[in-house]
C-alpha cells in the first residue's frame, strides 16, 4: 500500500476507531519478533506452498522494552488463524537465544515447554529477526483491530537480537511500502468494512516471516 492510500484511510478511521492504548505519543510503536524455525526451513516452505494447517514460533518485543516479552505461536487452519502466547522474564529470552534450554520443561507455561519438545524433534532454532513500526487502531464491536505496518527490516540470526547494536536491513522493494492488516473476532462491523474500500487496494496474503527470509 502507498502513501496516497495510507493518508486516505487513516483520515477515514481516526474519527471512528480509537488509537491503541499501548502506542507511543505519535500512535506508533516499534516491533521485533525473532521467529523460530529448523534447518529444513519448515515453517518457511509451509507458507510458500500454501500448507493449509500450519504454525510459527516467535518471540515478541516491544520498543526495546525487555520488562514484558512474550513467546507466541501462530496457528492457521484455513482462512482462520489464532494465536497462543505466554511470558518470558528477560533471563528466560536470553537464555533460550543463547542455547540454554535446560529450564523449559519445568516451566510452569505449556507454551514454553511446547516449544522445549519441538526444539528438541523438529530442531527449530532462532533464525531471523523482522522489525518494523506499526501504527495501531481499534474498535470494540467485533474486536477489531486495524494496522499499518512500516519500516520492515530484517536481521539474520545473531545473539544480539535483544536491544544493543542490531544490524539489519530493509526487507521491501519500495522505501515507502506498507501494509494494512484487518483482524477480528466472529465479525467485522460493516461500518469499518465501508471505511476501509479503497479503489485500487485489494485483499491479499503477506508474510513479514516470508519476506524477511528473503536474503537467507
Amino acid at each position: 500500500m502507498g502513501a496516497a492510500e495510507y493518508l486516505a484511510l487513516r483520515s477515514r478511521l481516526g474519527p471512528v476507531m480509537r488509537r491503541d492504548g499501548h502506542a507511543c505519543g505519535d500512535g506508533r510503536y516499534l516491533v521485533r519478533s525473532i521467529y523460530f524455525d529448523n534447518c529444513d526451513d519448515k515453517a518457511l516452505r509451509e507458507k510458500i506452498n500454501g500448507v493449509q494447517r500450519r504454525e510459527k514460533f516467535r518471540i515478541r518485543y516491544y520498543n526495546d522494552d525487555l520488562s514484558f516479552i512474550t513467546l507466541e505461536k501462530k496457528l492457521k487452519c484455513n482462512d482462520l488463524c489464532c494465536k497462543l502466547d505466554a511470558p518470558l522474564t528477560e533471563a528466560e529470552c536470553r537464555a533460550l537465544l543463547d542455547g540454554d534450554t535446560e529450564w523449559m520443561p519445568e516451566h510452569p507455561y505449556e507454551l514454553v515447554r511446547e516449544l522445549y519438545c519441538k526444539l528438541r524433534y523438529q530442531r527449530l532454532r532462532p533464525r531471523v529477526l523482522v522489525s518494523y513500526v506499526r501504527e495501531p487502531y481499534v474498535y470494540a464491536p467485533g474486536n477489531v483491530r486495524v494496522t499499518f505496518d512500516s519500516r520492515i527490516r530484517t536481521s539474520l540470526y545473531a545473539r544480539s537480537f535483544l536491544p544493543g547494536e542490531i544490524s539489519d536491513v530493509a526487507s521491501a522493494d519500495s522505501p515507502g511500502e506498507m501494509v494494512l492488516e484487518v483482524k477480528y473476532d466472529a465479525f467485522l462491523p460493516e461500518i469499518i468494512s465501508c471505511l476501509l474500500q479503497t479503489e485500487g487496494l485489494r485483499r491479499g496474503a503477506f508474510s513479514k516471516y516470508g519476506v524477511c527470509r528473503r536474503f537467507g
